[in-house]
């Protein structure tokens, strides 16, 4: 999960106001003095989760987000957001959504999947099950132990949610720092390790059927891992977890433009918390978040658009008023440029029919064909 606490003092970058340092939702800090520097900016990243879970739940209780689960993954007390990092999290939040639903609606003979790495306290799959009771989807987790664990103590604590799992089987089938279930499943699992994974290495992902169309969600994730890792990541998942012959997709959202004054501060500010953005600076514009995924094998589709069009172009009208009178945002220059700084990228491949998988084959083209990319 994004941190707002990686976005610079926007009045600074304008020009008005003073000072600088950071803003909103940080994901934690360094680490102890006496950790390696792997082990600290691990920590500092694995830190920023509950304060993820913070900026949803300012969104849910001013109304922007629609999500009753968001407070019970919460460990930290509420704080209202600033109007323009709620927005932020609206326009993020519900673009990814967008994609989600074109997937799941999709008519396909087959059951589909959702693989969310780095998901830490996302809700998706909960909201998911609300909104399409009647939608057979497998959905799995993959984060470090620790985050995973968290997770699983919010479950153990929360009636509502042992009941949204089936409240009879969880004690019986969570396992260490992981859950496994016929429909949602947390793997404890540090993704390097999926790097250099042989077939006789592979970590077991329980429920994980290598023939159904599977959509993989980033949501600032791989951003902090060096993109030769991520393309091993990939290469592992696309061709060991799955056939190549399986249709499967990738949806990403991380920031982008780190070269002019908003991306350097960014940066700097980042770097004081001892965490790193590798693919920011190795897939800077939008261009290259496209070749990037035409790089990983999604050869019949790689889209990508900033979350300023996304928010100009998806967002319909009646909404953006609903939107605009949650709260007064009066920097609508400072939003412009938060937004055009993130980005949601999409790709895919169809894969092959062949048998069982009849018609399965073309699921993301038929799903995001309208969806509109910037040129």
């Amino acid at each position: 999960m994004s941190s707002n606490n990686q976005i610079p003092n926007l009045k600074t970058l304008l020009g008005r106001g003073r000072g600088g340092g950071l803003r909103g939702r940080a994901r934690g800090g360094p680490g102890a003095p006496n950790q390696s520097s792997e082990a600290a900016r691990d920590n500092a990243i694995r830190g920023t989760d509950q304060d993820a879970a913070g900026s949803r739940v300012s969104c849910v209780e001013l109304g922007y987000l629609d999500d009753p689960y968001a407070k019970l993954f919460a460990t930290q007390s509420s704080t209202r957001r600033l109007p323009l990092l709620n927005r932020g999290t609206y326009v993020r939040t519900s673009a990814m959504d967008h994609l989600i639903d074109l997937f799941i609606t999709t008519p396909t003979p087959s059951l589909k999947q959702i693989v969310s790495f780095g998901a830490g306290t996302d809700t998706r799959y909960f909201r998911l099950r609300d909104k399409y009771p009647n939608e057979h989807i497998v959905y799995h987790e993959l984060d470090f132990p620790t985050n995973t664990a968290a997770k699983l103590s919010s479950i153990q604590r929360s009636p509502e949610l042992q009941d949204a799992l089936g409240a009879s089987h969880f004690p019986l089938v969570s396992h260490g720092d992981s859950y496994h279930s016929t429909w949602y499943n947390l793997h404890a699992l540090d993704l390097r390790s999926l790097a250099n994974a042989t077939p006789e290495t592979l970590p077991q992902l329980p429920h994980l059927d290598p023939n159904k169309p599977t959509l993989i969600l980033s949501e600032m994730c791989l951003v902090y891992l060096q993109p030769s890792i991520v393309s091993n990541i990939m290469h592992t998942f696309l061709t060991h977890y799955l056939r190549p012959s399986t249709p499967a997709s990738l949806v990403l959202y991380e920031p982008i433009l780190p070269h002019d004054a908003f991306g350097r501060t960014m940066i700097s500010n980042l770097s004081t918390r001892n965490i790193a953005l590798p693919t920011l600076l190795s897939y800077p514009e939008l261009g290259d978040q496209r070749a990037r995924l035409k790089q990983y094998g999604f050869v019949d589709g790689a889209r990508a658009a900033d979350t300023s069009f996304i928010w100009r172009e998806w967002v319909s009208g009646k909404e953006k008023e609903r939107v605009a009178g949650l709260e007064m945002l009066d920097e609508m220059e400072e939003l412009e440029l938060l937004l055009r700084h993130y980005c949601v990228c999409w790709g895919w491949r169809n894969g092959h029919s062949d048998g069982e998988k009849q018609g399965d084959d073309a699921v993301f083209s038929k799903a995001w064909s309208e969806v509109r990319e910037m040129g």
